[in-house]
């Protein structure tokens, strides 16, 4: 896992090398500066922060069943609130802006780096349902399960990279 971590970094760095080199030099509309807006952005970054806390809580040992599902299934609704509202931002970008991937070389490079974290989001949340429901069938314990460890890893993975595309592409390019 650690190796395959180490190289989603160096996926993930590529990307935002691109688009710091790409998008913050768009100088034919619409930039960064006239479409991402922090408001619809803040919530959205609250619930993959938070579930970074839930996941860390049902991984913590000796908590029992019931505690597990309850946090490990905060985690998945938490992770599931994040992708809606990343839907409706691209909604509101390309209703609004007509900014599409196509449009130019910011929503070229934005949405591949917020398309690439959302598709991990997306895997996290997957890989939670799959061990959460052999967790709750009884196929796996949820104490001690390396499967458990493994995905909240990938977990906190995920919620790490959002805060450096956060600050890079809502805070930086502003």
């Amino acid at each position: 896992m650690l190796a395959f971590l180490a190289s989603e970094v160096s996926f993930f760095s590529t990307l935002i090398v691109t688009y710091l080199t790409l998008a913050l030099r768009e100088e034919n509309g619409p930039t960064p500066h006239d479409t991402l807006a922090l408001g619809p952005v803040i919530p959205m970054t609250c619930c993959l922060l938070a579930s970074s806390v839930t996941i860390h809580l049902a991984a913590k040992r000796g908590i029992g069943l019931s505690t597990f599902v309850l946090w490990w299934g905060s985690t998945i609704v938490l992770g599931i609130l994040f992708l809606l509202g990343t839907a409706r931002e691209w909604g509101d970008l390309i209703a609004r802006h007509h900014l599409t991937i196509s449009r130019n070389l910011f929503g070229t490079t934005y949405y591949t780096l917020v398309g690439f974290h959302g598709l991990h989001v997306t895997i996290g949340i997957v890989a939670m349902l799959i061990v959460g429901g052999l967790i709750v069938r009884r196929k796996l314990s949820a104490d001690h399960s390396p499967a458990v460890e493994l995905v909240s890893w990938y977990w906190h993975f995920v919620d790490a990279v959002w805060i450096v595309v956060f600050t890079v592409v809502y805070l930086l390019s502003r």
